[in-house]
């Protein structure tokens, strides 16, 4: 039986304009917007997720 998918957004988050993640899965982070969940989904490794979010830390304005 597959685990579902455990979505949820940033503790930053105030408004629906935002994306949810789903990082339960360890072979695929899935990303989707808030405002239209039923649009494409982003999905990429667990490595190349982590760099994204390392990056942000690290550079946010």
């Amino acid at each position: 039986m597959t685990k579902p998918l455990n979505w949820r957004t940033s503790t930053y988050t105030k408004t629906d304009n935002c994306v949810e993640i789903a990082d339960n899965d360890p072979a695929k982070v899935r990303i989707r917007d808030t405002k239209d969940r039923g649009l494409p989904r982003v999905e990429t490794g667990p490595k190349a997720w982590g760099a994204f979010i390392e990056y942000v830390r690290t550079h946010a304005f």
